[in-house]
């Protein structure tokens, strides 16, 4: 198996000399319906992809399949999910699929199989949470906990706050919301103690999540919080549960209830799979939900494997934009839910791709002369449409658009107005988004003139469940993982965020100089 640069593959040069597409062209008139139609594929949990307003052809498409038949995409996602260590940075294996299911040989870390490993993980989290639901494991007082808090701070944080919130209106009105779910990840003090001012502290079950169970921030949270509970005249120990890995001075520790353990082959913001999610999502909708979003993302993990890539969403996602980043030229990609649930899903994305691949040299770290991953953003379609899409429409950059949205509301509460719904009306603001990005329109007045050819695709779907939204959270991080193997760069580490880190002990101890110095009285630290 290759591992070369971009650059220097055949299939490169013959996409820079490929015809551009003129989407407006193409997307007008009858020719746009037939594209509409035939530039469609079937995802995972009853999602489909369309992308016809991307500014692909046939023969676009055709050196596309070059390109990833040239840098062996297909073999390299069957090297990983077989526990080959793609990381190369850490020399680690990247096992967060396992978590969903088998999709190839059985991987073992020593004498331990990973796949059995995770289950027994699962299968003791959906007990836990059982006991919790059921009264068995009760607070100090013999009384039910109400809500579950999740301390933790990035990839701990930002992936099952999504899903949380993705699913918490569809659980209410399908009888599934066991417990609200609240989060801690900020340091600020603030961030703690506004959601200790909205929970019921004695009801309260707090899951302190760190891997390696040295986290600065989230250690930080945690004494924040143990603080809140004993001026309550609470025991800490007994509303509190770890997740963390089997090595850490969190695991095993009578501190806790419980301890739940991830491990080194599953980076954070690839973790919602693993205990990181699975405790806190188990705890506040049941086990089986969570289990409904592993079959969703594992439906779509099994797409993934086909090496055609007009029948595998997340391949052909992942080629179109490294197409349009290396050879059109576009910094940045909007995500935009038509989805309220789906309101810190951009969010969690932000950190999935800038933190994969935001790099600057290769998987053998030797610097690299071509663009790697785009600055990713997003908000909740309509609220988008009246705060940043005059720039998207007609700023000077074209920045590409993925569009989310369904056929149906989660909660099926509706009105009509003006002879149609509300979803109705949601849905027509996407059809016409993306019509309006890809024609444009000409006028004589130039501040209403539209150039259009933004592209943009759409992830479509019947209504926003617990299977639709684990396929929607694979088929992401599948793309950003077939992009990092297109760019030959590791997706899997994050060295960028470790610098700060140091200074930052640097300055907690006082030992700084110069402009840290100043920075730091400017800050009133010292």
């Amino acid at each position: 198996m290759r591992w070369e640069n971009l650059t220097q593959l055949k299939s490169y040069s013959k996409l820079k000399e490929a015809a551009r597409v003129d989407v407006p062209a193409v997307m007008s008139g009858e020719s746009g319906a037939e594209r509409v139609k035939g530039y469609d594929i079937p995802m995972g949990g009853g999602l489909e992809f369309n992308y016809a307003a991307r500014p692909v052809s046939e023969e676009i498409l055709d050196i596309l399949q070059e390109l990833s038949d040239e840098q062996e995409l297909g073999a390299k996602y069957e090297a990983l999910y077989n526990g080959e260590r793609v990381n190369t940075g850490e020399n680690r294996m990247v096992l967060h699929q396992l978590c969903r299911g088998q999709l190839g040989n059985d991987v073992f870390d020593g004498n331990v199989n990973k796949r059995e490993f995770f289950v027994e993980q699962q299968r003791r989290v959906a007990e836990f949470a059982g006991k919790v639901h059921g009264g068995e494991i009760l607070n100090e007082k013999g009384e039910k906990f109400t809500t579950v808090v999740q301390i933790g701070i990035g990839g701990s944080d930002l992936g099952p706050r999504a899903l949380y919130l993705s699913l918490e209106n569809w659980a209410k009105v399908n009888d599934k919301l066991k417990m609200k779910a609240q989060f801690i990840s900020n340091v600020d003090p603030d961030d703690a103690t506004a959601v200790l001012y909205n929970v019921d502290i004695e009801h309260a079950l707090f899951i302190i999540v760190s891997k390696s169970g040295t986290t600065l921030e989230t250690l930080t949270n945690e004494s924040f919080v143990k603080d809140a509970l004993k001026k309550a005249g609470l025991d800490p120990s007994k509303h509190m549960l770890a997740v963390t890995s089997e090595t850490s001075p969190l695991a095993g520790n009578p501190e806790y209830l419980d301890s739940f353990y991830m491990d080194d082959y599953i980076g954070g913001r690839y973790s919602s799979s693993s205990s990181v999610g699975g405790a806190v999502l188990s705890l506040a909708f049941g086990p089986e939900v969570f289990e409904e979003i592993m079959a969703g993302a594992a439906e779509e993990d099994v797409i993934a494997k086909n090496t055609d890539i007009r029948k595998n969403p997340d391949l052909l996602d992942a080629l179109i934009g490294v197409y349009e980043r290396n050879i059109l030229g576009y910094p940045v990609t909007a995500v935009l839910p038509y989805s309220q649930a789906l309101s810190r899903f951009p969010a969690h994305l932000q950190q999935l791709d800038m933190e994969s691949n935001g790099k600057s040299v290769n998987r053998f770290g030797e610097p690299i002369d071509y663009k790697t991953g785009p600055v990713i953003f997003g908000e909740p379609g309509t609220n988008g449409q009246h705060s940043f899409y005059q720039l998207l429409h007609q700023g000077t950059d074209i920045i590409p658009l993925q569009f989310v949205g369904f056929r149906n509301s989660q909660m099926g509460n509706d009105v009509i107005i003006e002879d149609s719904t509300s979803q109705q009306k949601l849905s027509a603001n996407v059809a016409a988004q993306i019509v309006a990005f890809a024609c444009g329109k000409a006028d004589e007045n130039p501040n209403k003139c539209f150039a259009g050819s933004r592209s943009s695709s759409i992830i479509v779907g019947d209504q926003l469940t617990p299977k639709s939204l684990g396929a929607l959270l694979a088929h992401f991080e599948n793309k950003v993982m077939f992009q990092g193997f297109t760019w030959n760069i590791n997706s899997f580490d994050q060295e960028g965020v470790q610098l700060g880190k140091v200074l930052a002990k640097k300055v907690l101890s006082k030992n700084t100089d110069g402009a840290l110095t100043e920075y730091s009285k400017l800050l009133g630290i010292f």
